[in-house]
């Protein structure tokens, strides 16, 4: 009933938001008196604003078709590499360039599309060769595709690496942004220990939930202050018939949504008044940034229940990968079988998502590692999107994250040269 309750307000709302949307074009019209009074222009914003927020969204696009490398530009397309049903392995090809350190980024499973990602895929584009974990819509997945939870995501990690390996003749390096900093992490250590050759050379893990009884944030509370039980009664749904997935049980877009609106609403509030001045001003730059924002961060997609349940109970609730009881089908995972795979955990001084120390712990629990195997940044004055967007991300943290691929990356070019010498 909640799905279906939603779907109704969802076509109520979107008739509404086209109208309004077509009102205040008209209000706006030079050819319209009324555009020209000091009424005009507030209502029009008005009627915007409302249309901006109530507007039906599907995925967005990545946009990305061009990139500088050097002084260079180069044209860039997508191309999908592997395609499963709950999600792709998307390769952003730049014609012309070839030899660069291939990067997996992986986008996390949390409501939002991989296309939240984008400034940070642009920002790696000019030095990696950038591939990218296209999830797929739950409600879009039939039911005769089968089920999808956390040993489902280590499965794909894995077959995404070994993918990567097989066309580019390289290892691959892995950034984990947020929620999948996890299955990233397992999926390491489950190729390290099978001596996988296409085992990450790298592993970034930015504002992760590796152990969340470190410095908990509200999401953390959220998820710890009820029982399990709670979550599977009232936030799991089940898929109305007007989509591909009908029948599905999951927990969807519009609630994670909600949640992470409802943890910022004041914020969220000053940002759509600061639209609504924009537009009364006729400041379209500014409105226009405003609105790119909110179309890419209200574009939402559902997770299957089994894998929100299990990230709930595993990550959340029982801690079981920081306390070494994680396993992937009955293998218990072991982050200390991690050799040569490179750690670098980054955290923002402000983030109210994942607290500081959560994605440290990574490099303590990876007690096969050395000390120059290991890096820690701490963002200052970043939040939780700033660590992967904006301003910081380029100027301030992705070149650590570059030069810390390119070290490690010339390390293993020296190891493999070394060994080629032994007799």
């Amino acid at each position: 009933m909640l799905y279906d309750a939603y779907e109704v307000q969802r076509s109520l709302l979107a008739g509404a938001s086209k109208i309004a949307e077509f009102s205040a074009d008209w209000l706006n019209h030079p050819s319209n008196p009324l555009s020209y009074s000091s009424m005009g222009p507030m209502v029009a914003a008005t009627l915007d604003v409302f249309s901006h927020v109530n507007a039906t969204r599907g995925k967005p696009a990545f946009g990305i078709v061009e990139t500088k490398v050097g002084k260079k530009s180069v044209v860039v397309s997508e191309d999908l590499l592997a395609r499963k049903p709950f999600g792709q392995l998307k390769h952003f090809v730049k014609h012309g360039i070839g030899g660069q350190p291939p990067l997996l980024i992986v986008a996390p499973m949390s409501g939002h599309y991989a296309t939240l990602l984008r400034g940070t895929v642009e920002r790696m584009l000019p030095k990696q060769d950038v591939f990218i974990t296209d999830w797929r819509d739950a409600k879009l997945v039939p039911l005769a595709d089968g089920s999808f939870d956390l040993d489902d995501y280590i499965d794909y990690l894995i077959m995404f690496c070994e993918t990567i390996a097989e066309t580019t003749g390289q290892r691959p390096h892995m950034l984990a942004v947020c929620q999948p900093s996890v299955p990233a992490l397992a999926a390491t250590a489950l190729m390290a220990a099978d001596k996988n050759p296409a085992r990450p050379l790298t592993l970034t893990m930015m504002g992760g939930p590796v152990d969340t009884r470190e410095a908990p944030t509200a999401v953390n509370t959220l998820a710890t202050q009820r029982p399990f039980s709670w979550f599977e009664r009232n936030v799991i749904a089940t898929i109305p018939m007007v989509y591909p997935g009908a029948g599905r049980k999951v927990y969807p877009g519009f609630l994670q949504l909600a949640g992470f609106m409802t943890m910022n609403l004041g914020s969220h509030m000053v940002s759509h008044f600061e639209l609504f001045k924009h537009l009364v001003e006729g400041d379209d730059d500014s409105a226009d940034a405003t609105r790119a924002f909110y179309e890419e961060y209200r574009s939402v997609c559902d997770m299957t229940a089994e894998f929100y349940l299990q990230t709930i109970d595993a990550v959340f609730q029982r801690h079981l990968l920081p306390k070494g009881e994680l396993t992937h089908r009955g293998r218990r995972v072991d982050v200390g079988a991690i050799k040569d795979t490179a750690m670098l955990a980054i955290e923002g001084e402000k983030d109210d998502i994942s607290g500081l120390g959560q994605t440290r712990a990574a490099l303590t629990l990876a007690k096969g590692l050395k000390a120059a195997q290991k890096k820690y940044l701490m963002a200052e004055g970043v939040g939780h999107y700033g660590i992967f967007n904006g301003r910081k991300w380029r100027e301030q943290i992705a070149p650590v994250v570059e030069q810390f691929i390119a070290a490690h990356g010339a390390r293993e070019k020296a190891n493999v040269v070394r060994a080629s010498f032994r007799p």
